[in-house]
């Protein structure tokens, strides 16, 4: 067998077997560094949307306490306006019954019911509840959230202590309290001012952002 043909089936040399496995091992350490690097964006991108998400729930969860307000407050001046239109139909049904004469001696007197009528229960007047307890949702930066009880009248500077005392996002720096819907950043004045004047009860959602950033 010829000398060149022989030297085609002996195995590579040293040097050519640690070049290809060197080689491999490079290979090997990019294709897992591409893996990471797609791994990591793909957390971002889960992290991102589940950010999203919650936002959206808390921007639902505040717009449908404004509507249970405003339907309240709707159907409160509804059944105020029922009553009023009712004592008007009975003035004049009394006036067109007993003369104007004794519809002038009555009015007084349906004067003196109008306020009994609009306070009646059986009128089914929606009675506005008096709230002693205020449940607050405070949403960290790392978008975590911290969920407490206060009492109506502590001031809001009690749930930013206990935001302080009790957050967990390694955030030290100072932060502004602010709700998304509708929004309003919290001044340093609201501060000394009770939940319920603030318009937080019975249930609100608040969100720490740095100062500077809101």
């Amino acid at each position: 067998m010829p000398p060149k043909l022989l030297q085609c089936f002996l195995p590579s040399s040293p040097p050519r077997m640690m070049e290809l496995i060197h080689q491999k091992q490079k290979e090997r350490e990019e294709r897992e560094k591409r893996e990471t690097i797609e791994r990591e964006k793909q957390r971002r991108k889960q992290g991102q949307e589940l950010l999203l998400i919650r936002q959206k729930l808390q921007e639902d969860e505040m717009k449908k306490l404004a509507e249970e307000r405003r339907r309240e407050k709707m159907e409160e001046k509804l059944a105020k306006q029922r009553v009023r239109e009712k004592i008007e139909r009975d003035k004049a049904e009394r006036a067109k019954k007993f003369g104007c004469s004794s519809a002038t001696q009555a009015s007084p007197l349906t004067d003196q019911m109008e306020p009994m009528l609009i306070s009646s229960p059986s009128q089914e007047l929606p009675v506005k509840r008096e709230y002693d307890q205020c449940k607050i949702q405070v949403r960290l930066l790392d978008g975590t959230s911290l969920t407490h009880t206060f009492k109506a009248k502590e001031q809001l500077a009690a749930v930013r202590l206990y935001v302080e005392l009790n957050r967990k996002d390694g955030g030290e720096d100072p932060f502004h309290l602010l709700t998304s819907f509708p929004r309003r950043v919290f001044t340093e004045e609201d501060m000394e001012k009770p939940l319920q004047e603030l318009g937080l009860v019975p249930s609100a959602v608040l969100i720490v952002a740095k100062k500077g950033n809101s």
